[in-house]
């Protein structure tokens, strides 16, 4: 159950992320690690217990974490 709960907040967070014009695929913390410092630090005080969440979020995108482990390269 814990991984459905999971995996259905990352698709409504990569939802947002398209509606607000990001990429499909990425999730809203990975673009602001990317793109947005000031934004990266309000959505890192939202996770406090997370520390360096959106950080880390970049990373698990760019090891393609985020697809079943048969599709990463």
């Amino acid at each position: 159950m814990k991984f459905i709960i999971k995996q259905t907040l990352i698709a409504f967070d990569q939802f947002f992320n398209a509606l607000l014009g990001g990429w499909a695929d990425e999730t809203l913390s990975s673009r602001a690690w990317r793109k947005y410092p000031r934004l990266a630090r309000v959505i890192d005080t939202i996770f406090w217990f997370d520390p360096n969440h959106c950080f880390e979020s970049y990373i698990s995108e760019t090891k393609r974490m985020q697809i079943a482990p048969e599709m990463r390269s």
